[in-house]
């Protein structure tokens, strides 16, 4: 394998604190140094990085790659592919494929096809239930064998309390995080907006904040109960924030996660029936946008994620409430998370350890780190390109998003997996 240095970048590594102008040394895929190279060192190849960040592969929480079971909208390859183009070297992968991530053949395919892809990690989340039915739990052991870092019913409801109880039990036997993306099954259930005065100007059925915070306070209480260490996945209200900060100052071993967009977008830009606003849970309030942003910047919520969600054109062209829900969103997490940084609303160093080391950590895996020995999984960002977001530049499958014409500053220019260069930016 070869040996690489990249030289006289801005070296961000929020695990060790490190924030310095210095040199990183690569050798057998993995950080053999830290400025100066060790004697018997010799580089084959250099990048050179003055001026850009250099920093961990970003960790994303969730993004569906729509395979198995619904090819006709994205790939593993290609997505992984349009990750990798962005800076991302781990994504961690919703049980809800088809079939579900339910077996240990499932989640050995998905990484199968990851490793032949060789492009970005993939890290599948095991079903919580059998067929994310809520009736029967999963073999939760078995699937943790198999490579799974978790367990989620993803968007699927638990209805009976004591199921979900048993799994929860089951998953702190075995030391496994469950993934929790709370979901009234009742309330809202036909809805597809935020309910407020934009939907009912609208005429479209409402989804109320509480069909998100009823559901977390039945999961909190139940992981109290069960002591079993939990993520909340994709926060979109206040109230939200407010009861996750509330369980991690009782102590509860409780982390949380919220989407770029949800930082970016209200449900005031669904007022011309935009589809492409169209998202689970859906935009909310400025108010709540406002408590997003400052929960992220307070470490309540500790990742930024992309829930890359891709479609093919056709879903989105039905009226609004019979599109489907979701973005194709890899191309703008980054970005949207530098965004951040321009507004204030962050520092550089908070923003990559949102985005790398806290995710990794929270998946209890060690990628998002630049430290001697850790796998040189890497990217490098030239944060003084100025660019707008064209349909023709994106490199997802899929171009649903409502960024289309955006202006963004800083891109990726590099990403290296395992010591192996898997994206040049052709400017770069």
């Amino acid at each position: 394998m070869k040996t690489l240095s990249i030289l006289g970048g801005r070296v961000i590594d929020p695990a060790s604190r490190l924030d310095l102008v210095t040199d990183v040394h690569i050798a057998a895929g993995k950080i053999l140094a830290l400025g100066t190279a060790p004697a018997d060192f010799t580089a084959q190849r250099e990048i050179q990085a003055h001026g850009a960040i250099v920093c961990p592969g970003l960790v994303d929480l969730s993004a569906r790659l729509r395979e198995p079971g619904h090819e006709h909208k994205a790939s593993i390859s290609s997505e992984t592919r349009a990750a990798a183009c962005n800076g991302i070297t781990t994504v961690c992968c919703p049980p809800d494929t088809d079939p579900v991530v339910d077996t240990p053949a499932v989640a050995e395919l998905l990484q199968q096809r990851a490793k032949a892809s060789n492009q970005c990690r993939i890290l599948p989340l095991a079903a919580l239930t059998k067929g994310l039915e809520g009736n029967h739990l999963a073999e939760m052991a078995d699937l943790r064998e198999a490579g799974c870092v978790g367990v989620s019913n993803a968007l699927h409801p638990v209805i009976n309390t004591q199921v979900l109880r048993n799994a929860y039990d089951y998953a702190a036997s075995y030391d496994l995080t469950v993934f929790v993306q709370p979901r009234d099954p009742w309330l809202g259930r036909a809805g597809c907006a935020h309910e407020g005065a934009v939907s009912m100007r609208l005429g479209l059925t409402g989804i109320p904040e509480a069909a998100e915070t009823i559901a977390l306070a039945r999961e909190l209480l139940l992981i109290e109960q069960t002591g079993v260490r939990a993520h909340i996945c994709r926060l979109s209200c206040a109230r939200s924030v407010e009861l996750v900060h509330e369980a991690q100052q009782r102590g509860l071993p409780v982390t949380a996660d919220v989407s770029a967009h949800q930082l970016f977008l209200t449900d005031l830009d669904i007022a011309h029936y935009n589809s492409q606003c169209h998202v689970y849970p859906p935009l909310r309030s400025q108010r709540d946008q406002t408590a997003l942003r400052q929960a992220l910047a307070d470490g309540v919520i500790s990742a930024l994620c992309s829930d890359h969600q891709p479609h093919e054109p056709d879903a989105k062209l039905n009226p609004f409430a019979e599109t489907a829900a979701g973005m194709s969103t890899l191309d703008t997490l980054l970005p949207l998370g530098l965004r951040l940084v321009e507004e204030g609303v962050l520092s550089l160093p908070t923003l990559i350890a949102r985005l790398t080391w806290q995710p990794a950590t929270i998946l209890g895996s060690q990628a998002g780190r630049l430290s001697v020995g850790s796998l040189a999984d890497i990217c490098l960002i030239d944060p003084t390109v100025p660019w707008r977001l064209e349909a023709a530049q994106m490199h997802s499958q899929r171009q649903n998003t409502p960024f289309l014409g955006w202006p963004f500053q800083g891109c990726v220019t590099h990403t290296l997996l395992a010591g192996k260069l898997v994206f040049k930016r052709e400017s770069a």
